[in-house]
C-alpha cells in the first residue's frame, strides 16, 4: 500500500493503540507514532504494547515510529495524544493531512481551548473532525461492537470520504457536524467519572451514582448550551453514551482515580501522588480546574465539577459530598 492509502495514528497509548489495531483489521497499513522508543520497538518486533495495552496482540500491518516525518503524504490521521500535549506534538508534523481526526478528550489548561482550536493553531491546513463516544480501549482492540460519534467540521462532504476510511464491521461511526458538542461531551464526562468514582470509593451506593450521572448530565447540557453545542449531540453517543460507560467501571481511568480518592477519605494519598504512579493519563484531573474556571466566568452553575476540583485540590471527599447534599432545594430543571 502507498502512504496515501495508509492511515496515521499519532499517539500509542491504550486508546491510540486500540484504534490502530481496529483500523488495521481490514488489511490497511497503519502508521503509529509513539513517544517512547521502547514502545516503538515492542510494537515492531513483538507486535505488542505491554506498557499501555498488554492484552492485545497487534496486527502485522501496524508500523510504529518515533519520527513524525514518516507521516508525510498520509491523508487521514487520528490524533490520540494526551490532551495537554496535543498542540506540541501536532506542531511537529511536516505537512497537514487532508483530514485530522481528534480523539483526545479534554480542555487545554491555561488557555481553556477545546482540542479543535488547539489543533487548528498547530495544523491550520487540515480539515478537523472529532471522534468520541463510549469506548474502552481493550474492547475496541478486541473487535467488540462499538459505536461512536464522528463530528465533521466539513459536514457531509467530509463525512462521505472519512467515514468509510474509519468504519469497520464492529466499529460504527455516526455522523454529526456539531464538533463543539462532541468535544464538550468527551471532556466533561471525564470530570464526572471522577465524581462517580469518589461515590464508589466512599461506598455511597448505586442511588447516589445514578443521581450524580443525571445531575452531571444537566451540567454538561448547561455548559454545552453556553458554548453553542446542540442538546441532541450531548444526548447521543459522545455525551450521554460516553458518560454512562465512563461513570460505571474501573476500566475508566478517571473513575478509578476517583475511587482511589474516595477510598482514601482525604487522609491517604493525594491526587497528584495517585496520578504519578500511573502510566496512563486521567484527563479529567487536568480538565476539572479549567472547566470550573470557564463555567464560573460564564455564570454557569456546575456544582459537581466544582466539587471534583475541590477534591483534587485536597479537600476531604466526605466533606465535599456533604456540602453538595446541603445545597438549597431547587426545581430539577434549574438546579
Amino acid at each position: 500500500m502507498t502512504d496515501k492509502q495508509a492511515i496515521g495514528v499519532i499517539g500509542a497509548g491504550a486508546w491510540g493503540t486500540a484504534l490502530a489495531q481496529m483500523l488495521a483489521s481490514d488489511g490497511r497499513e497503519v502508521k503509529l507514532w509513539a513517544f517512547e522508543p521502547e514502545v516503538v520497538d515492542a510494537i515492531n518486533t513483538a507486535h505488542r504494547n505491554p506498557q499501555y495495552l498488554p492484552s492485545a496482540e497487534l496486527s502485522d500491518n501496524i508500523r510504529a515510529t518515533g519520527d513524525l516525518a514518516e507521516f508525510a503524504g498520509i491523508e487521514t490521521m487520528l490524533a490520540v495524544t494526551p490532551a495537554q500535549v496535543l498542540g506540541k506534538v501536532l506542531a511537529g508534523l511536516g505537512e497537514a493531512p487532508r483530514d485530522l481526526v481528534l480523539c483526545s478528550k479534554g480542555i487545554e489548561a491555561g488557555t481553556g481551548r477545546l482540542m479543535n482550536d488547539v489543533a487548528r493553531s498547530a495544523v491550520p491546513g487540515a480539515e478537523m473532525a472529532v471522534l468520541s463516544g463510549p469506548t474502552f480501549a481493550h474492547e475496541v482492540a478486541g473487535g467488540l461492537p462499538t459505536a461512536v460519534t464522528l463530528a465533521c467540521e466539513g459536514g457531509r462532504d467530509q463525512w462521505q470520504h472519512l467515514a468509510p476510511a474509519i468504519a469497520r464491521p464492529a466499529f460504527r461511526p455516526y455522523f454529526s457536524d456539531d464538533v463543539t458538542g462532541a468535544e464538550i461531551g468527551g471532556s466533561i464526562k471525564n470530570v464526572l467519572a471522577i465524581a462517580c468514582g469518589v461515590v464508589e470509593g466512599l461506598a455511597l451506593g448505586q442511588n447516589a451514582r445514578a443521581a450524580l450521572i443525571a445531575r452531571g448530565y444537566a451540567e454538561m447540557l448547561r455548559f454545552g448550551d453556553a458554548l453553542g453545542a446542540r442538546a441532541e449531540t450531548l444526548a447521543g453517543l459522545c455525551g450521554l453514551g460516553d458518560l454512562v460507560l465512563t461513570c460505571s467501571s474501573t476500566s475508566s481511568r478517571n473513575f478509578s482515580l476517583g475511587k482511589a480518592l474516595g477510598e482514601s477519605g482525604g487522609e491517604g494519598r493525594s491526587a497528584a501522588d495517585l496520578m504519578a504512579d500511573r502510566t496512563t493519563v486521567a484527563e479529567g484531573a487536568h480538565t476539572a480546574p479549567v472547566l470550573a474556571e470557564l463555567a464560573k466566568a460564564r455564570g454557569i452553575a456546575m456544582p459537581i465539577v466544582d466539587a471534583v476540583t475541590t477534591i483534587l485540590d485536597g479537600s476531604p471527599p466526605r466533606d465535599v459530598v456533604a456540602g453538595l447534599l446541603a445545597r438549597p432545594l431547587k426545581a430539577e430543571q434549574t438546579a
